[in-house]
């Protein structure tokens, strides 16, 4: 583990002295796709499956890193049954690098804790933002994916993830209330941003038939009342073995790896990675496009 975090040292260390020997503007650096995790409401296990996704989809041999940006509720390391040393906040104050504050979980799953330091992230000045923006731009050359876990409901804060990333994964179940809330969030957002890219998953399905029947609803909703398209990532089958991992602080995909919710999450990775998103033409997109956006929106 301690080599491995040197390794991610000298890559960091390795881009901040090729960018200072750059002289022409053009760069050949593959940088993350960022995809922001999201629910209408809470108690929906959009953590958890922001965790297990993200293991299903280092088992595939991508590299991810989970940036919990649940302002206030954060709680992915709690899910890992790991105690974060740092978090954000020391990034932001300048007290450390992001190689630094990058924590190890389950299958040396890389992650940021938020902490107290996601309420500075909104209120920097413009020299913290050019650091910010450097440091994860430089760690985003290392990685295929930043997965952003983000608070249920639609935050100020929570927009800005949303708008910024290239694509929102909205987790949902077939509650009543779970659908109405996750249609609003669709609803609000998209008439602010309508080229935000949505994909649904429902969680906590008894089988494939209610799963179905759940995204329906929102689908043609969203397609009928905003003329917007939804995808379908797919869903996660109702088991009792979530639970049980949750209360051992393990990834359910770690504990109980053959249970159907981890077949589940296994089948919603590989087709993630199979069926890209399409950006439209001229879309900012990757580390760049999404802090371009961020700045729109915190100025």
């Amino acid at each position: 583990m301690t080599d491995q975090a040197q390794t991610l040292r000298d890559l960091v260390m390795k881009r901040e002295r090729e960018r200072s020997s750059e002289t022409a503007g053009i760069s050949t650096q593959k940088t993350a796709k960022l995809i922001t995790v999201t629910s209408g409401k809470g108690g929906v296990g959009k953590s958890n499956f922001t965790l297990n996704f993200a293991l299903a989809l280092q088992s595939l041999g991508k590299r991810v890193l989970v940036f919990d940006a649940d302002i206030g509720m954060a709680n992915i390391d709690v899910l890992m049954g790991v105690s974060a040393k740092y978090n954000l906040y020391h990034l932001l104050r300048r007290e450390k690098r992001i190689d630094e504050i990058i924590e190890r979980g389950p299958g040396l799953l890389s992650f940021i804790a938020g902490g107290s330091g996601m309420s500075d992230l909104f209120s920097l000045s413009q020299s913290d933002l050019d650091y910010f923006s450097e440091q994860i731009e430089g760690i985003a050359e290392e990685m295929d994916y930043i997965i952003f876990d983000t608070g249920a409901g639609l935050s100020k804060e929570n927009f800005n993830f949303i708008h910024s990333a290239d694509e929102c994964l909205v987790v949902t179940t077939p509650e009543p209330t779970s659908i109405t809330d996750a249609y609003a969030l669709i609803k609000v957002v998209s008439a602010k941003d309508e080229k935000t890219a949505f994909k649904l998953i429902v969680n906590r399905a008894a089988d494939e038939k209610e799963a179905i029947q759940t995204a329906d609803k929102i689908i043609m909703a969203a397609q009928r009342f905003l003329n917007v398209q939804i995808s379908v990532l797919g869903y996660i089958s109702e088991d009792h073995h979530v639970v049980q991992a949750v209360k051992k602080q393990v990834p359910f995909s770690t504990a109980f790896p053959n249970c159907a919710a981890a077949r589940d999450i296994q089948r919603l990775a590989y087709r993630y990675m199979t069926v890209p998103a399409s950006p439209e033409p001229g879309a900012l997109t990757g580390i760049k496009g999404f802090m371009q956006k961020w700045l729109r929106r915190t100025k």
